[in-house]
């Protein structure tokens, strides 16, 4: 039986893998069609990983200066609001979600960089309202912030909204316009009460 997985020698850094000079078992399809091709591992050999001795502390250091910059940004987000205006209907119904990379491109205009897989989203945002995102940058650096979906309008509240009634036609049957009732007809009610209970 084939071997499924093959190990290889890293020759540049590779998110979520490792670092230049990390000896790595991937698998044989992941091998052959992404790193090799793109020249970021090779076959493991001495000569190879001592020849990357300078560029593997160099990968160190900058591995552990962005650690920092995370560790600096995710207490800068701790209790953030992100408000976006979106177009809904009058329901607060979105007429296009709100996805990950929406929010990641919000949170990187605000000044963090964010990219949209470290934004965990259960599924995308389809209504207006307050939500609870969580922010995850790696095992021990995550976060959660208050992601706020406002309609770009005013909603019609359901209570204003007048119930349209259609004749066995299915024409639309007008209805007689509520007159406004002014200060006179108000004090003149009462008075006409009055004398009908008399």
């Amino acid at each position: 039986m084939a071997t499924k997985t093959v190990k290889l020698l890293l020759i540049e850094n590779v998110d979520s893998l490792g670092i230049v000079g990390d000896v790595v078992n991937v698998r044989v399809g992941y091998a052959r069609n992404f790193l090799l091709p793109r020249g970021l591992a090779t076959e493991p050999s001495d000569d190879i990983l001592a020849s990357l001795a300078q560029k593997r502390e160099q990968a160190k250091k900058e591995v552990s200066k962005l650690r920092s910059d995370r560790e600096t940004m995710i207490a800068k987000m701790v209790g953030i609001v992100v408000t976006l205006d979106r177009s809904c209907n009058d329901h607060g119904i979105l007429y296009g979600s709100v996805s990950q990379h929406d929010l990641a491109h919000a949170l990187e205009e605000a000044g963090f960089a964010i990219k949209g897989r470290d934004v965990r989203l259960p599924h995308a945002i389809k209504r207006v309202g307050e939500y609870d995102v969580h922010i995850k940058l790696d095992a021990d650096l995550e976060t959660d912030i208050k992601l706020v979906v406002k309609p770009d309008r005013e909603l019609i509240n359901d209570d204003d909204r007048e119930e349209m009634e259609f004749d066995n036609e299915g024409e639309l049957i007008e209805k007689p316009k509520k007159k406004a009732r002014g200060p006179e007809e108000d004090e003149a009610q009462p008075a006409e009460a009055a004398a009908e209970s008399a």
